[in-house]
Parts: structure tokens; C-alpha cells; sequence
């Protein structure tokens, strides 16, 4: 494959629809303590009812329903007081027709009661008797025993992540522990003669930290993924090839940053191409057009462009989604976002899809203005001032100063 034959980009969305590694992660049983952000397996149904019986949702009285119709301040119902439900206790006391019970919020309902009227709307008016002036509807004031999930229902489903309600209620079920996929290993691989570990203290002319593997290890977490350092390789194919053997043996995605120059790119592309399958060379989309997406034997693979602002942007666009999928999550959680209006004008190229970073800022009187910051794809100074992005879609040539966008919001 030459240099050349990335300028056949796909767009973004062509990669991701169209690049879909089958591979997943393997399960593992893990504790509920720790399952937040995990991705299920399979459905977890519940094993019984949930709340499991029928309670209040209120302070008040339980009452029959049809004792209360017709109620008001100048004509109230006159309740006869049959006695208390405690919390956490059974009810031990049954509603008789034109009598109530009293009940705080989260107590099982006794036998006889349709309803509970709020005791904002009752007054003990004699010792033993209430007075009622608001009828309630049956069921009003009441959960039932499977409002919240019936017996064998989903309590959280496959291939969600999970959330902290989620968390609650696996507790109310009673589930200690969940079968999810486990977080796949990312394998990051930095290439090229420039690239020094980035503790080296003294650079000399022509050196560069790899800043790109720590960057590209955070966006890894924040997905759900272990990332995993693979060195830094020169730009020999040789040595590329057997870098990469390692990777793939211990990986569930290898990740490349590769050379920025046409050459190293080439080494990059004849080095995956020898152990594997090529799917494309180049997206349509600016900055990162030299991106490589490939299998081999069954790992999806990555190469990245060498310069760290370009790198990042594709691996937010592309590669998050794919360690969500390989965790079993076809649909990653959605990236926060809120709308804003450019400052200025913003340039485009049809045919593209242009990342804008933008610093988010709030105007006394205009709003929420979104700033654009440019600079060169090398500088990593423009994605760390950034608040979010603008993606200025393919058919656009800009976007006027003015226009409300919509910004995707970095954690």
C-alpha cells in the first residue's frame, strides 16, 4: 500500500458504520461495588417483585378509595381511625369500610386500603375520628408490588453501561454480582526516531516526548478500557512488525501513533499490511486525514496520525466508540453537549468533516459564545484550552460568526 492511497478517504461516518470488528472482550463475574461504567453481558432479570409489596408514597391515611368521593373543606368525610402501620413491619391492622389507617411514606399498605390520602388534606378533629377534605382516587398515594419491576423483568439490560441508578437498583434485587465483559486492553504503540519516553529529561536537537500515549490512555479509561503502554518503536518495518506480534498477543485493540511523515506513514501501513488486513487509509476529515483502521487476526487496529492534536481527535471520534463495542456496548453513551453561537467565522472545505476546538465563554448579554481556537495539528496547547469541539459537517464550506452550533463538551 503507498503513501498515496489514503487520499481515498471514507468519511467518518462510513468508518464507523462500516468498520465493525467482531470481536468482544470475555465475561467476568464482578461485584456490584464495583460494576459502575461496566458493560452486562446478558439481561439481568429480577427474581422477584420489586418493590415487592404495595406502599405509600406519602404521609397520610390509608383508606378505601370510594370513602373519600365527594369530599371537600365545606363538606368533609368523616373517617373512623382503626389504628397504625409501622415501618418495616407487616401490616398487622385491615381497613374497614369507612376507616382509616395511618401511614408514613414507604409502608406496606394494609389489607382493605385502595388509596392514602396525604395528611396535608386530614385533620384529627375528635380523638379516633379524621376528618378528609380532598377525595383520592384508587391507587392514589400507592406503588404496587411490581410497579417497579415484575417478577422476571430486565433489571438492567445487555450491553448498556451502567449507571448509578442502575447500581441501586441491582441492591434493591438483592444482586451481589453481575457477568460483564471486561475492559479491554488497549496496546499503545508510539513510533518514530524522534519519539524519546516522555521522563526524559534532556532532549536532544530534534527529540520529542511521546505526549501522545498519555493523552490517548486517558480518552482509553474514560471509555471503559485498560490502556497499556507497547513502547516506542523507530521507524524500521522490521522492528514495527515484531512490536506489533507482541501487541496483538496481548491486546484487545493495538493503537498506533505513527510518524508524521509520508515515509514513516508508508512503514506503518507495510508493517500492518504484512501481519493482517488493511480496511482503510484516510478519513475525510480534518485534522487526522491519515488514519488507518485494520484486523489482524481478529484484532482491530488503529494507526493514528503522528501529530498529537490530529491523533486525539480521531481516537475521540473513532476509536472511544470502538473500545465501547469491543466491551459489548454497540451503542457508546452519549458525549455531553450544549449549544452556543460562533464568535466568528469558521472555514471550511466540502467533502470534509472539520473538528473546530472552541473555549466556551458566558457573554452578560450575548449568551454563550463559543470561540474557535486553530493552530497547528502539532500543538497540543489548542485541545487543552479547548472546552469541546464543533463538527462542521462534510457538505458545509463554514460556518458564519453568529450561528448557534451545537458543542461537544470534553469531561
Amino acid at each position: 500500500m503507498s503513501g498515496r492511497e489514503f487520499f481515498t478517504a471514507l468519511t467518518v461516518a462510513e468508518a464507523l458504520a462500516g468498520f465493525r470488528p467482531a470481536r468482544r472482550t470475555r465475561v467476568e463475574s464482578v461485584a456490584r461495588e464495583e460494576l459502575l461504567h461496566r458493560v452486562p453481558a446478558a439481561d439481568v432479570l429480577a427474581p422477584h417483585a420489586l418493590p415487592g409489596f404495595a406502599r405509600s408514597t406519602v404521609d397520610g391515611y390509608a383508606v378505601r378509595a370510594a370513602d373519600t368521593f365527594g369530599a371537600s373543606d365545606g363538606l368533609p368525610a368523616y373517617l373512623e381511625l382503626a389504628g397504625t402501620v409501622r415501618m418495616g413491619r407487616a401490616a398487622e391492622v385491615a381497613v374497614p369500610a369507612h376507616g382509616a389507617v395511618a401511614i408514613p411514606t414507604g409502608a406496606m399498605i394494609p389489607h382493605g386500603a385502595d388509596a392514602v390520602v396525604m395528611v396535608e388534606y386530614t385533620a384529627e378533629t375528635m380523638p379516633g375520628t379524621i376528618e378528609v377534605t380532598r377525595p383520592v382516587a384508587p391507587g392514589g398515594g400507592v406503588v404496587g408490588a411490581d410497579d417497579d419491576v415484575p417478577v422476571r423483568g430486565v433489571l438492567v439490560p445487555a450491553g448498556r453501561p451502567l449507571r448509578a441508578p442502575d447500581l441501586g437498583l441491582l441492591a434493591s434485587a438483592g444482586v451481589s454480582a453481575v457477568p460483564v465483559h471486561a475492559r479491554p486492553r488497549v496496546a499503545i504503540l508510539s513510533t518514530g526516531d524522534e519519539v524519546v519516553p516522555p521522563d526524559t529529561q534532556e532532549l536532544t536537537a530534534g527529540q520529542v516526548r511521546d505526549a501522545t500515549a498519555s493523552a490517548l490512555a486517558g480518552l482509553i479509561r474514560d471509555a471503559g478500557g485498560d490502556p497499556v503502554y507497547a513502547g516506542i518503536v523507530p521507524d524500521d518495518a522490521d522492528a514495527l512488525i515484531e512490536a506489533l506480534r507482541q501487541a496483538l498477543a496481548e491486546a484487545d485493540l493495538v493503537v498506533i501513533s505513527a510518524g508524521s511523515s509520508v515515509g514513516a506513514r508508508d512503514e506503518t501501513a507495510t508493517a500492518v499490511a504484512e501481519l493482517g488486513k488493511i480496511w482503510c487509509h484516510g478519513l475525510a476529515i480534518k485534522p487526522g486525514k491519515p488514519t488507518m483502521l485494520a484486523e489482524c487476526d481478529e484484532i482491530p487496529l488503529i494507526g493514528l496520525p503522528g501529530n498529537p492534536l490530529s491523533a486525539l481527535v480521531v481516537f475521540r471520534l473513532v476509536g472511544v466508540p470502538l473500545v465501547w463495542r469491543l466491551a459489548g456496548c454497540d451503542q457508546p453513551p452519549p458525549q455531553p453537549r450544549t449549544r452556543a453561537r460562533l464568535t466568528r467565522n469558521v472555514a471550511s472545505q466540502a467533502g470534509r468533516l472539520d473538528v473546530i476546538q472552541v473555549r466556551l465563554d458566558q457573554g452578560p448579554d450575548t449568551g454563550l459564545g463559543a470561540e474557535p481556537l486553530h493552530g497547528p495539528s502539532a500543538l497540543l496547547s489548542v485541545l487543552a484550552r479547548a472546552d469541546g469541539c464543533v463538527l462542521v459537517p462534510e457538505p458545509a464550506t463554514g460556518l458564519d460568526g453568529g450561528t448557534e452550533v451545537d458543542v461537544m463538551l470534553y469531561a
